[in-house]
């Protein structure tokens, strides 16, 4: 049989008889007068991976792999094939490696680039764990320790491999003794996503699932994304459970919970040590900074270690059943690479690329904004035991969290004038929080799609609010005290009473999520941030928007609108704080120095002064009118999540990923109190107009409420 070659032709499978395609048209040649392909494993109209045989070599296999640079404006043909040949000499280096596939040729033809690459006959782990079951301790260790001292190799190489699941993992089949299993090849070093992420927009390097946050957002790789996909690669080989399936339900929140699959997979005949267990806890952290940050050091925390808790094998584990199929993609996917493609039967289930089409960039940016977590389960048992001897006695959470906050935690400042005074318990994420202006009713926001309003002086639950189509990222309370704004994720502003819980209007105008939402001082405009990268602000006797604001160019996390009612302040995933005139919709300014997303902002009492918090790690001080930096709070250590200024403008409010509320000298930056409890991240800070009630919420499912005593 022989192959086509047009990246666009349906069947591109023909007789050796023929001369051209029976589907197509398309003349049928040897590439280079030599190489056959005879399979077509993948692919679509930018690029196709064939299965070929080396006609001057005895028929030996190989791998074809095909690029159709689909250039736009001024980015042509010859910069693509520049930067191709450029990254096929890479591939040579990389392919002096025993454990990574060579790369025989390289060439342009008919103006389609190809790689042509060493055929490893074997099996990937993904087949391997489908015909074998979940693995064991064991088999994880020899699976890090292996491919741990190849990926130091292609680091020291500069270069990060960008696309690491079991599926690009082969264990390839000894030579001398065709029975036995011999060593682990890495796979799918491939140029192709990286010349698509050249000529595509939104396209992004990697698979949904085993990719970090990092990764989705930019499209950049490094050794720490590498090595979050190899951590999220053990979880799927222990538990059987796709990554992906757990992202669909809540984002990234997985990697913090990933034990509790552990038991609920496994049983409670099946267990992890405590030291392998911490391994991979690095491995998946959501935050770079608090990653891994070489296969080195990875290395000798594993040979380093002497297990205390020996795995516990679970007995006649049966194969995990198949993923739940993913959402069909278009052509824009990038090409998969199914180096072992015949071994595993050329099998359709790869994992999906995140290079997703415009029609799924929702389900991308949901994925990017989300903190996420997974569900609550029902766990019980020894193995739910075992894993909590590392993840959820208190010692080993002081242990965590003395890691993640090596500043704040370990120099903690606290005082007994603000103490603990209840914890309000929900089914899911809190994500945002405020407090009416008459100090008495505090109003939340959460994963479960509901707002609920509590007495604030009782803790009393008054009434449960759902009219939100997902997620609800964001309330505020109007001046009077007598409505509820809210914004989420089925893209929509919504105005409710607080008395009644009925619904007054509905906005509809944003594209994507509604992160932030503001309401103006006199209580008639109010604006809202998306994830559609704009700012609009409303007329709320109508409901009509008055002007769409557009600056930004990537998500707006945070809205905020000067007490003086003149300005409105965003921060945004594009690292700036923009600020704007609220009743003209005109750039004022933009400020830059966050070296990440900004992800929240507030501004002072007096108009006067703006607090940005961002995932760089710091709290920035910033002149309202002049746009001067004036202070940074780099004590943080982690990334910030809210801030709030109290009311009478000296102290400022932080909350983020050290599961910590904070409190900071505004004038001065000093840290002044750390208030610990929390379990999980801290999403959502607000302070009580008298100054004397903090309330925080936060990804452990709880509101906590702090009092100031007189």
């Amino acid at each position: 049989m022989l192959c086509c070659l047009n990246p666009n032709c349906q069947n591109p499978l023909n007789s050796d008889e023929l001369d051209v395609c029976q589907s197509c048209g398309t003349k049928l040649v040897l590439l280079r007068n030599r190489y056959r392909p005879i399979l077509h494993l993948g692919g679509g109209g930018a690029g196709r991976t064939y299965l070929a045989e080396d006609t001057n070599h005895e028929h030996q296999r190989c791998l074809i792999k095909q690029f159709a640079p689909q250039v736009q404006g001024q980015r042509t043909f010859q910069e693509s094939r520049e930067l191709f040949t450029q990254e096929a000499r890479r591939l040579q280096q990389l392919g002096q490696h025993p454990q990574i596939p060579s790369l025989l040729d390289y060439f342009q033809e008919n103006n389609y680039l190809y790689l042509l690459r060493q055929f490893i006959e074997g099996q990937s782990l993904l087949r391997e764990l489908q015909e074998q079951g979940i693995f064991n301790e064991t088999k994880i260790r020899e699976l890090l320790l292996d491919l741990l001292n190849v990926l130091k190799f292609v680091h020291q190489q500069g270069v990060s491999h960008g696309d690491i699941k079991p599926e690009n993992i082969i264990r390839s089949l000894s030579p001398s003794s065709p029975g036995n299993r011999g060593q682990l090849v890495l796979t799918d070093f491939s140029l192709a996503k990286q010349l698509k992420a050249m000529s595509q927009v939104g396209i992004t390097v990697g698979s949904l699932g085993y990719v970090p946050l990092e990764q989705m957002q930019s499209a950049s790789v490094s050794p720490s994304s590498d090595l979050f996909s190899l951590g999220a690669t053990c979880f799927h080989l222990l538990t059987g459970i796709h990554p992906w399936e757990l992202s669909k339900i809540k984002g990234y929140g997985w990697v913090s919970e990933w034990p509790q699959h552990l038991n609920q997979t496994l049983g409670t005949n099946h267990s992890i040590s405590v030291e392998l267990g911490q391994i991979l806890d690095k491995l998946l952290q959501e935050n770079p900074q608090q990653r891994y940050q070489s296969a080195e050091a990875v290395l000798e925390d594993l040979n380093s270690q002497i297990s205390t808790t020996p795995p516990i094998i679970a007995k006649d584990t049966p194969p995990p059943s198949p993923a739940t199929p993913m959402p069909e993609l278009d052509s824009t996917v990038a090409t998969p690479d199914l180096t072992s493609g015949l071994a595993q039967g050329a099998s359709a289930e790869q994992s999906p690329s995140t290079a997703l089409p415009r029609k799924h960039t929702k389900l991308r940016n949901r994925l990017l904004a989300l903190g996420g977590t997974i569900l609550l389960l029902g766990l019980g048992g020894y193995g739910y035991w075992q894993v909590r001897d590392w993840r959820g006695s208190a010692s080993a959470k002081s242990n965590r969290i003395n890691q993640l906050t090596t500043a704040s935690v370990s120099d903690t400042v606290t005082d007994d004038k603000i103490s603990l005074a209840n914890t309000l318990k929900y089914n899911d994420y809190v994500y945002a929080v405020a407090i009416s202006p008459d100090g008495e009713t505090l109003v939340s926001g959460s994963g479960d799609n509901a707002i609920k309003i509590w007495n604030l002086q009782t803790e009393e639950h008054q009434n449960t609010i759902t009219g939100h189509k997902g997620e609800v990222y964001s309330v505020v309370m109007s001046p009077d005290g007598e409505l509820i704004i809210s914004g989420g994720y089925d893209n929509s502003v919504r105005v409710w009473e607080l008395k009644t819980g009925m619904l007054k209007d509905t906005l509809i105008g944003h594209k994507s999520d509604v992160f932030s939402v503001a309401i103006s001082p006199d209580g008639e405009t109010i604006v809202s941030g998306s994830n559609d990268n704009t700012i609009k602000t409303w007329e709320l006797k109508t409901g009509k928007v008055k002007h769409t604001l557009k600056g930004h160019e990537s998500f707006v996390y945070s809205v905020a609108i000067s007490p003086d009612g003149e300005t409105i302040v965003s921060g945004s995933n594009d690292n700036t704080i923009k600020v704007w005139n609220l009743s003209t919709g005109e750039l004022k300014n933009t400020l830059t120095g966050h070296t990440d997303w900004v992800k929240t902002v507030a501004i002072s009492p007096d108009s006067q002064t703006i607090v940005s918090g961002s995932t760089d790690d710091t709290i920035k001080i910033w002149d309202l009118k002049t746009g001067e930096l004036q202070n940074t709070i780099n004590e943080v250590k982690n990334w910030v999540r809210a801030v709030a200024i109290s009311p009478d403008g000296k102290t400022i409010v932080s909350g983020g990923d050290n599961n910590t509320v904070q409190l900071w000298n505004l004038k001065t930056g000093e840290l002044q109190n750390n208030l610990t409890g929390h379990e999980g991240y801290v999403l959502a800070v607000a302070i009580s107009p008298d100054g004397k009630t903090i309330v925080s919420g936060s990804r452990d499912k709880t509101i906590k409420k702090w009092l100031r005593k007189d």
